[in-house]
């Protein structure tokens, strides 16, 4: 015998019930299905308790809606009934609506509805239910009988949540199927979620009841099988509604359904397990809207899985109630009081963690328990808190628990560390731990507002182990930031493919608006949406920069990653906030490293010691890696004792190229045609931005050095700085051609060639413009080429040269890029 049970959306609606009879007529269910148990249509069990609220409140407004929920299963009836059968199966479900608002009248007239009444009152979701799809089961070929389960599940008196009674239940149950006589039976279509007390008083058997109704028969007539049908596959890895990526668990133990349902999920209510586990009884979870799937089957002995762990689990919103004291280290007996003070006012404990040192203990409840626990408590203890050895109990809410399950767990070590490297990389703060016993359960109890975040941190780091995912927020899409968004969009498959690193742009701005879209922006079209056309004005709003980063925090995206593409002095300023947070930052932008000295050692000491990844090794020399080189000499104990560089892409081409047979002006010209200039070329040889990278090199090198202290030969007379506009700037410079050809001649006389060289020595930094002889690196370089010269203890006879393309958009980018992809690197 197969014993089904369909939910609420199974039988919701037409197409649900049409899908419902296909399966009780396939070949592996007909003749074989003893009970069918079903649910109250969708959404039902929460009208009938807005009624009964309504009716309590002395609000008529429940006569309305009994109307709606009559029409609504007169509605399905009319879809598969015709002619008379029609008409006296509204006849009875009239019956049962008015027998409903009978009750209601009475709860309107006494303004309470206790919870027996509403007990009551949600019964009628079941029994219209229920007697409604027997006829349309019969109609339908299927031979089929109303079974109100009431008198056969008898249960406490716990209204709400009532608790079966086994030895009165089964027997009952028994006793009827053995009434019916032998041969072919119909299929008995049973009320879920309802049973009643022993004075008959109807009771419920809590929200998801009508999965344990299932399990009762079946345990009662020791069915073959129990099969859950519900909307979604099976038992999934974690909810698809919070993590995108669950898959479906082929099978599941009976003890690890038991710990995933208690922590959440959704799919099973918890205490169906126990009868088939009892009785040894297999329950599958299939999805009546697919039923080709294999779904999930929980067994005594399921398979290992692939991974370490089976599934991940929540619950959101609960509280923390905390006791701690010095009267509690070492007195025998104090769990045993608190926890039989809390059992006697009822309240259920989610979660237990305690101190090692027996100073503290807490517990997670619902949060509607957690005054009463807190009362509990100090009834319990009022001796202890009036002389100070207890203090007073304290309660923590808007939290949530995630736990990982797993039989496997046991056997493989690393586990929780993963679990919370998880955690801790996302900037996650764990409030309690609790494992079981078992080894098959880690539980920590954080924020509620992480609780997504979390589960997408965990789940990624066990089932998707090997594929790192980025959330990538950019600011700037100017020449680097538009070509870093075409450097994605032409890797972003072969990242994914080959390497398993997935980047998800999920927020861009500039040009005054912004775009933030958590599940992702297409990288080709991202910079087109922030143009101020004005169809696109529904699409981007306005570019506000503490509104960009508050927003990206609120998102709460696991492995959020921030870029700033600027070159802008408020974006670097955001920063030190945004690290604080957790997120990374990943910039090409000098203005933070070469401000304050103050300002660089925060970001860099965060990053250090919370292990914040803050990345910037384009903000001297693009993407050479000469912030990575020194950082790592010094970590293996070199000195460096001085640095000399050519650290301006548009300097050096000038000078790589001045050798007489163009004059300084032209080159200059030629060079901002190229795109090695800003639009302004005054910003680059002023050599500001060539000092810039000079400090941040030496306090790569550990130099506390200021902006100021850096000494900076001028390159051009002070009236071209005063020039009004680019073209006025140009037409001074050309009265400065002689001057800088008789240098250059000066230079070549003595065989020697113009450089502009920045040089860290002694505490010092200065750039200036020399003559260099051959043999030179500073004469090995070609067009925009930068050249970095490292002495150091270890490389004191021959110092390292680091050398390559140090500007242009695409090595830029290029380099920007690689920080990003080595954040994905360092997630797991």
């Amino acid at each position: 015998m197969i014993i089904v049970k369909f939910g609420g959306t199974s039988v919701g609606s037409p197409e649900g019930i049409e899908q419902a009879i296909g399966i009780l007529k396939d070949e592996k269910h007909r003749g074989r299905t003893g009970v069918a148990v079903v649910s109250a249509l969708s959404k039902i069990t929460d009208t009938l308790i807005e009624m009964s609220r309504l009716a309590a409140s002395g609000d008529e407004g429940y006569k309305g809606i009994a109307a709606n929920v009559k029409k609504r299963h007169e509605e399905v009836a009319a879809a598969f009934l015709t002619g008379n059968e029609l008409e006296k199966t509204k006849e009875t479900l009239s019956t049962m609506v008015s027998e409903l608002l009978r009750i209601l009248d009475g709860v309107a007239v006494i303004r309470e509805s206790s919870r027996r009444t509403l007990d009551l009152v949600m019964s009628f979701g079941e029994r219209l239910s229920a007697f409604l799809f027997a006829k349309i089961l019969t109609e339908r070929g299927i031979p089929a009988n109303f079974l109100d389960a009431r008198p056969l599940v008898k249960t406490d008196n716990n209204f709400g949540k009532a608790r079966f009674i086994p030895d009165e239940t089964y027997p009952a149950i028994c006793a009827f199927f053995n009434s019916l006589g032998g041969g072919a039976k119909p299929v008995q279509v049973a009320t879920g979620f309802i049973g009643s007390a022993r004075d008959n008083s109807v009771t419920t058997l809590g929200r998801g009841g009508s999965d344990l109704s299932a399990a009762i028969f079946a345990a009662a007539l020791e069915a073959e099988e129990l099969e859950i049908w519900t909307d979604v596959d099976g038992i999934l890895t974690a909810d698809p509604r919070q993590v995108q990526n669950a898959f479906r668990i082929d099978s599941i133990s009976y003890i690890e359904a038991i710990e995933l349902s208690h922590f959440g999920a959704k799919v099973i209510y918890p205490p169906t397990v126990r009868p088939a586990l009892e009785k040894g009884i297999p329950i599958k979870i299939k999805n009546t809207f697919n039923p080709s799937s294999p779904g999930t089957v929980v067994i005594k002995d399921a398979e290992e899985g692939d991974f370490p762990i089976r599934g991940i689990s929540s619950i959101s919103g609960i509280a923390l109630v905390c006791v701690e004291g010095s009267g509690m280290a070492g007195v025998t007996g104090f769990s045993a009081r608190l926890f039989g003070a809390l059992a006697r006012r009822g309240i259920n404990i989610i979660l237990i963690s305690q101190s090692s040192s027996e100073y503290s203990i807490c517990f997670a409840v619902l949060p509607s328990d957690a005054e009463a626990a807190s009362d509990a408590i100090r009834e319990e203890y009022a001796q202890e808190i009036t002389v100070g050895t207890i203090e007073e109990p304290t309660i923590e809410k808007d939290l949530s628990i995630v736990a990982v399950v797993g039989a496997k767990m046991k056997k493989i070590s690393g586990i929780s560390g993963k679990f919370f490297h998880a955690l801790g990389r996302n900037g996650i703060n764990v409030v309690a731990i609790a494992q079981g016993s078992s080894e098959m359960n880690i539980s920590t109890v954080i924020a509620r507002q992480d609780e997504t975040k979390a589960l997408n941190a965990i789940h990624e780091a066990f089932f998707l182990s090997g594929v790192r995912s980025v959330n990538l927020f950019l600011l700037g899409t100017g020449l680097i930031g538009g070509t870093l968004l075409d450097q994605i969009a032409a890797h972003k498959e072969i990242l994914a493919k080959e390497y398993r690193i997935k980047i998800n742009l999920a927020g861009v701005g500039d040009f005054g608006r912004m775009v933030l879209r958590p599940e992702g922006l297409d990288p080709k079209t991202a910079k087109a949406l922030l143009k101020d056309e004005a169809e696109k004005k529904d699409i981007a709003s306005a570019l506000d920069l503490a509104a960009f980063v508050s927003a990206m925090k609120a998102m709460n995206l696991p492995n959020t990653c921030f870029c700033d593409c600027t070159a802008s002095d408020e974006v670097a300023g955001l920063y030190a906030d945004i690290l604080q947070s957790s997120i990374p930052v990943v910039t090409p932008n000098k203005r933070a490293n070469s401000g304050s000295l103050d300002y660089y050692k925060t970001l860099t000491g965060f990053s250090r010691t919370r292990g914040i990844p803050y990345l910037y090794e384009t903000t001297v020399c693009a993407g050479l890696p000469v912030i990575s080189t020194l950082r790592d000499l010094f970590l293996s104990g070199d000195k460096v004792r001085r640095i000399e560089a050519v650290l301006s892409g548009t300097l050096s081409y000038i000078f790589n190229n001045f050798d007489g047979s163009k004059s300084f002006s032209a080159l200059l010209r030629e060079a901002k045609n190229k795109g090695f200039t800003e639009p302004d070329p005054r910003d680059d040889l002023n050599a500001m931005d060539a000092a810039r990278k000079a400090v941040i090199l030496a306090r790569e090198c550990g130099l506390n050095m200021e902006f100021s202290a850096v000494e900076i030969e001028p390159i051009l007379p002070r009236a071209c700085f005063e020039a009004d506009g680019v073209e006025a700037f140009f037409k001074e410079l050309e009265k400065s051609d002689a001057d800088f050809e008789k240098r250059r001649r000066s230079a070549a006389d003595e065989g020697k060639s113009l450089r502009y060289v920045a040089v860290i020595e002694n505490g010092c930094a200065k750039l200036s413009l020399r003559k260099e002889q051959a043999g030179s690196p500073f004469l090995t370089l070609t067009d925009a080429d930068n050249i970095v010269v490292i002495t150091t203890d270890r490389y004191s006879t021959l110092p390292m040269v680091i050398k390559g393309p140090g500007a242009g958009a695409q090595v830029t980018a290029g380099g920007v890029f690689a920080d990003i992809v080595r954040i994905a690197r360092t997630l797991v």
